[in-house]
């Protein structure tokens, strides 16, 4: 594995449920539900819809943070994450969510060397947010608060773990996916190859069976064949 570089997505993907969306539910109005429909029905970026939807948000720095430490995670992650580095893969958390919240999670679940990138909570007053994104790019063509196929290095191939639309761009460009949600959906109907997973303790048997023999970011998967013995636990196109 000393030859992929792992890009592994956080909400929805890492935990259970999606962090903003939750936040959102307890400490924004309505409003913010319209604004997320005009994200999933592609009128506007996720750059936008998160500052729009951000700075509804009414809360405490403390009820933020209470809100953070009751976030629950895989609970196979942690292992995951030493058998990577075992394996002597490059891994780091991207994200379109909040960096702070993120870092939060992770240390209370003793995962603290991760890089992570993400974007940034900033406080306007006593009770008022804003976000900022320093892994944005005005070349993205999905318009993202965090441009994750910025994250990929031409040297290495990419591993792709995600759950959703945020995950989409980048898994077109990756050499393979690990798919749950609607990223799933989406590399069947894009013929991206991938398999399919509902949890970390499936990975490791997966990443056994990556093909070793894909040049770094291919566009056509030619060893795809490899997997079709095993459509048990792979679910590729």
């Amino acid at each position: 594995m000393i030859d992929w570089h792992i890009v592994c997505d956080f909400d929805g993907t890492i935990t259970p449920s999606d962090v903003i969306d939750n936040v959102l539910q307890r400490f924004a109005g309505p409003e913010w539900e319209t604004i997320e429909q005009q994200w999933l029905d592609g009128h506007i970026g996720s750059r936008e819809c998160l500052s729009r939807q951000l700075a509804l948000i009414k809360a405490t720095p403390a009820e933020l943070l209470a809100y953070f430490d009751s976030v629950e995670i895989d609970p196979d992650f942690p292992d995951f994450v030493d058998h990577v580095i075992g394996l002597g893969a490059s891994l780091e958390v991207v994200s379109d969510g909040i960096e702070q919240g993120i870092a939060r999670i992770l240390s209370r679940n003793y995962v603290t060397l991760l890089p992570i990138l993400a974007n940034r909570l900033r406080q306007v007053d006593q009770n008022s947010w804003r976000i900022d994104f320093p892994y944005s790019s005005d070349a993205c063509r999905a318009a993202s608060g965090n441009c994750k196929c910025k994250s990929t290095p031409r040297n290495k191939r990419v591993l792709v773990i995600g759950d959703g639309k945020s995950d989409m761009c980048v898994a077109s460009t990756a050499d393979f996916v690990f798919a749950k949600g609607s990223l799933a959906e989406y590399c069947i109907a894009n013929r991206i190859p991938h398999a399919r997973f509902d949890c970390f303790a499936q990975l490791p048997a997966l990443l056994a069976q990556l093909p070793q023999s894909v040049a770094a970011n291919a566009t056509a998967f030619t060893t795809a064949d490899l997997f079709i013995e095993n459509q048990e636990l792979l679910h590729h196109v």
